[in-house]
């Protein structure tokens, strides 16, 4: 092996207080140093689409040696076998393998493009927490290099509000009418739906957004020349419509399990918050809850029964206050929403007569044994108020019909009864 190439120049930081983020050259130059010429755009893309089905994604080490020297750059060390060996090792296997100009002729053909960080609608603010988390040390968190795209929108509009719904494959129908209710009001709050594509929670979240007229994207984990699963073939197409099908791998590449997991933080990184509907003990779902809560991104959970094997892993989220409990499309905004713009409204209370009391008064109310009628002494007593006042209030409660009066003294009235009084044979003040 020759000499290895340059360091990285110094890294500029991004803000205070926040870890320095590789520099990505523009337009993907190559980087090390004057002299070194442009590349040519459809060289720079080829590029792009050789490293998406050479490596893996989701690797820092390549990550930041595609950062230092671009992808066309990248592209020629690795070929030649110059780059450090932890970048090396990802793509020794496949290194024999061009199909670069097949897959992009075979993603036009079937309506795809290929969403490079040198193209306008690369979503650069949404995977930002991804550079910040490779800066920081994680080593599984890199950005995509590109993204095999399907659809009419525009990925950065697309998740420039964007809520992710995830759970369990398996799920109950509690769970799917959750997740849909949820993505149908969210999406007629004019927020994007991201989720994984897969049955259950994800799909009930997809149609839950496109039933309010709303923008959806499914993160698939292969290619999207036969998206998995098959059985969801028309629910992609109605998604391309109006959302996108988004891979971080060409076309043809088969839904391997590991990939599943890798793509679990892309789903979390396109969203400004994740809420897990279902999970159980080792659902998919706490592994994009997992990467939502190492991105920094909040991360909510909706509790369910607690005889559900399907809620084991929410309930685990809360419990371990992980997760913000939600239960409704206020509750999800007022987490990731622009402050101020979003804050969900006080839950509507419906006003009783007996709110319209006095403070004396309902204390008098209160000391009314639950079905006996009692004398003024004894509820003054029970109400610990003085008689004087008991006897101020009783002809005021009896014209509002929460008391009558009876032969043996004063008792509930029906209005007292429809207000939420104590069953048959209870009291608030334990006065049989």
């Amino acid at each position: 092996m020759t000499e290895r190439a340059q360091e990285p120049a110094a890294p500029t930081p991004i803000d205070a207080g926040s870890p320095a983020v590789p520099r990505r050259p523009a337009h993907g130059t190559t980087g090390g140093g004057a002299g070194r010429r442009r590349p040519d755009p459809g060289e720079v893309r080829t590029a792009r689409a050789w490293l998406s089905r050479a490596v893996e994604p989701g690797d820092a080490a390549v990550h930041r040696f595609l950062c230092e020297h671009g992808p066309v750059e990248t592209r020629r060390l690795l070929l030649a076998e110059e780059a450090p060996a932890d970048v090396l090792r990802q793509a020794t296997a496949r290194l024999a393998e061009d199909r670069s100009d097949e897959d992009l002729a075979v993603a036009a053909g079937l309506g795809l493009r290929l969403v490079t960080p040198e193209d306008d609608e690369w979503p650069q603010a949404a995977l930002h927490a991804m550079e910040i988390a490779v800066a920081r040390g994680a080593t599984d968190q890199a950005p995509p290099q590109a993204l095999w795209a399907r659809g009419s929108a525009r990925v950065d509009a697309a998740v420039a509000r964007a809520v992710a719904i995830v759970g369990a494959r398996d799920a109950t129908p509690y769970g799917v009418r959750v997740a849909a209710d949820l993505a149908y009001a969210l999406a007629r709050r004019g927020w994007t739906i991201v989720s994984g594509g897969a049955y259950g929670i994800d799909g009930a979240a997809h149609r839950g957004a496109l039933a309010a007229d709303g923008t959806t994207v499914a993160v698939v984990a292969g290619g999207l020349r036969s998206p998995y699963p098959a059985g969801h073939a028309r629910l992609f197409d109605r998604i391309a419509t109006t959302g996108l099908l988004v891979s971080e791998w060409p076309p043809d590449c088969a839904p391997q399990r590991h990939r599943f997991l890798i793509r679990n933080r892309l789903i979390a990184a396109l969203a400004a918050g994740t809420v897990v509907v279902e999970a159980g003990a080792r659902s998919g779902a706490a592994s994009t809850a997992r990467r939502a809560r190492e991105l920094g991104r909040p991360l909510m959970a909706v509790p369910g029964p607690v005889t559900s094997a399907q809620s084991v892993g929410c309930h685990r989220l809360l419990q371990e206050e992980e997760a913000r409990l939600v239960a409704c499309a206020d509750d999800v905004l007022e987490m990731v929403g622009a402050l101020g713009d979003d804050l969900a409204p006080p839950p509507p209370v419906q006003a009783r007569p007996r709110d319209r009391l006095d403070p004396v008064a309902q204390r008098v109310l209160d000391g009314l044994p639950g079905r006996s009628a009692a004398s003024a002494d004894r509820i003054a007593v029970a109400a610990g108020v003085p008689v004087i006042d008991v006897l101020r209030c009783l002809p005021a409660l009896e014209i509002g019909g929460f008391v009558e009066q009876s032969g043996t003294g004063w008792r509930l009235g029906a209005a007292a009864r429809r207000a939420g009084r104590p069953g048959p044979g209870e009291s608030a003040t334990g006065i049989p």
